[in-house]
């Protein structure tokens, strides 16, 4: 069944079209931009239509002469008890009461699917989160990747599309040989030699039992071996057990990703050749030189190369890509490039999530899916903001296990997943987030993580104290007052919400309306706190009781599946 939404947009498109059919309004005119929203001010109504405002223009009419002739056909649909234009042409809606308490059974009787798209869409969107680079353990910026990455999975999932989760290897280049040489290193100790790690190799003592393992594996055979004989065996060994140790810190923040996809295993493929001759046939690809960067002194010498490029410039780019370097290996962007091609060719769109420092490689990706799977070709980047740790109010900069930084597996076995992950959702993932170990525990209102939960563990109180009563069933719902129908209100909005935050990709928009329902229902219960009328339980009056346990009800339903999307379960009680 159309949710609340979707029936009152019915009568809007409705409503316009008899007009152009009557010559009212001009035939065929562009209704995409018309939306129905809560106004900010609830004094004006339950919904603001700006069909007026909108379709101004292109009818060549004033927005309140549209108004007035959209206001009365809206007036009259059943669910409508009033339409009133109000300022430049905005039509204020007014819903009648026994609509509010209609959508409240509707929750009721959908329970935990409330919310949910009806029929699938038979799209697949990949969803590629994390990626980092296989050469040690997860640190925050990963942790908040990965949170943001498989939430918005979830959300997708919910709005009815398909998702695939994937994550992509890096395991070619520079990177993965220093991880090799710095295993090779605490293989040396294994064996008993005293090790200092040079600059350049990674430090932290997360490396040791992979060295200890090769030790015990061939004893002292690589000890003075040539790079040579050990490089590539000991980088795929090393790589392998970075991919375990990733795995396993992803678990702990309830993280399992549907595909694992290898850089190297891509390149040894010949994709990468396939994808330069693809582009190459439509002319996108040539040789030639690059100009002079912009950012170079002056004075400083410099001369061009002749590389082979890629017409970025032609899509978007500022400036063409090199895919081959001057000894004619593969740059990054050819890797990934083919990589894009590849993923676009199984999936009907796709969503990288990204470290902000890769801000700047934007731009050339979106100028290579456009080339290879059409400029329609729905693609979108999610840069997400590294995350500054304190203690207390002081920074946390250090970690005694991985040497330089904190770990996602420490920060989770010191405050819980839930917290990790709600948190990681608390802001914009473009905006830079402080995460305080001490306030992520705090149970006070400045805190959301305790806020949401402490609603829902309430409702559940409430519940399990109602489940001896002898209460009426249907519960009457004309007994709630309009502060209670306020809160109707606003869980009414969960299924549009779902739909919206799907389209933008845009998960932390579920935290934020979730932290609105807890504060809605908080408002409710602090009324008992000096009226016992207000309660929700109310002893000599059963059937008020009954209404306020069904609001309560769905109250937990909302919550709950929406913590559920963020990948956090909703606490039955707090201690």
């Amino acid at each position: 069944m159309p949710d609340l939404h979707d029936r009152l947009r019915a009568h809007v498109d409705a409503a316009l079209a008899t007009l152009a059919a009557e010559g009212a309004l001009p035939a065929g005119l562009d209704t995409t931009g018309v939306s129905l929203d809560a106004p900010r001010d609830p004094a004006h109504g339950d919904l603001a239509l700006n069909a007026a405002m909108v379709l101004a223009r292109a009818a060549g009419m004033a927005p309140r002469a549209i108004a007035a002739l959209l206001a009365p056909r809206l007036a009259a649909a059943p669910e409508i008890d009033a339409a009133e234009v109000a300022g430049p042409g905005f039509i204020n809606l007014r819903l009648a009461p026994q609509v509010w308490r209609s959508e409240l059974a509707a929750i009721r009787a959908a329970g935990d699917a409330y919310g949910r798209a009806d029929a699938p869409t038979g799209r697949t969107v990949n969803v590629e989160y994390v990626s980092a680079n296989p050469t040690g353990p997860m640190h925050m910026g990963h942790c908040r990747g990965a949170v943001v990455g498989d939430a918005l999975a979830t959300l997708l999932e919910w709005a009815g599309e398909r998702v695939e989760r994937e994550y992509y290897v890096n395991d070619a280049g520079g990177q993965v040989d220093v991880l090799a040489r710095s295993v090779h290193l605490r293989y040396r100790e294994a064996l008993g030699e005293t090790v200092t790690v040079p600059e350049g190799l990674y430090p932290g003592d997360y490396l040791a039992p992979v060295g200890q393992a090769l030790a015990a594996e061939f004893g002292d055979r690589f000890r003075a071996a040539p790079e040579a004989q050990w490089l590539a065996l000991f980088r795929t060994r090393a790589v392998a057990a970075m991919l375990g140790r990733i795995r396993d810190d992803l678990k702990v923040l309830g993280i399992t990703h549907d595909r694992f996809s290898s850089e190297a295993e891509l390149q040894a493929s010949g994709a990468v050749e396939a994808a330069e001759a693809a582009l190459r046939a439509r002319g996108l690809v040539y040789e030639g030189a690059l100009e002079r960067p912009k950012s170079l002194d002056p004075h400083d010498e410099w001369e061009p190369v002749e590389l082979t490029l890629f017409r970025a410039s032609q899509f978007g780019d500022d400036q063409d890509r090199p895919l081959r370097k001057s000894d004619g290996s593969w740059t990054y962007f050819g890797a990934d490039l083919a990589y894009h091609a590849e993923k676009a060719a199984r999936s009907s769109a796709l969503i990288d999530i990204w470290g902000a420092d890769h801000a700047g490689t934007v731009r050339r990706i979106e100028a290579a899916v456009a080339a290879l799977a059409g400029a329609d070709y729905s693609f979108t980047v999610k840069l997400v903001a590294m995350v500054r740790l304190f203690r207390g109010g002081e920074p946390v900069r250090m970690s005694k296990r991985a040497g330089n930084f904190v770990t996602l597996a420490e920060v989770v076995e010191e405050v819980g997943r839930d917290v990790t992950r709600f948190m990681m959702l608390t802001k914009r993932p473009e905006s830079p987030l402080d995460f305080d170990f001490v306030k992520a525990l705090e149970q006070s209102r400045d805190n959301p993580v305790f806020y949401v939960h402490y609603a829902h563990a309430r409702i559940r109180s409430v519940e399990r104290r109602a489940a001896a009563l002898a209460l009426p069933a249907p519960p009457p719902l004309e007994r709630l007052d309009e502060e209670e129908l306020g809160l109707v209100r606003l869980l009414v909005q969960w299924p549009r919400l779902v739909a919206q935050a799907a389209a933008a990709r845009e998960p932390h928009r579920v935290a934020f309306y979730l932290h609105d329902v807890a504060s809605a229902f908080h408002t409710l219960w602090n009324r008992g706190n000096d009226d016992p009328v207000k309660r929700i339980l109310v002893e000599t009056d059963p059937q008020v009781t009954a209404a306020r346990l069904a609001l309560a009800a769905a109250t937990g339903v909302v919550l709950r599946t929406g913590l559920g999307i963020m990948g956090v379960t909703a606490a039955e009680e707090l201690r």
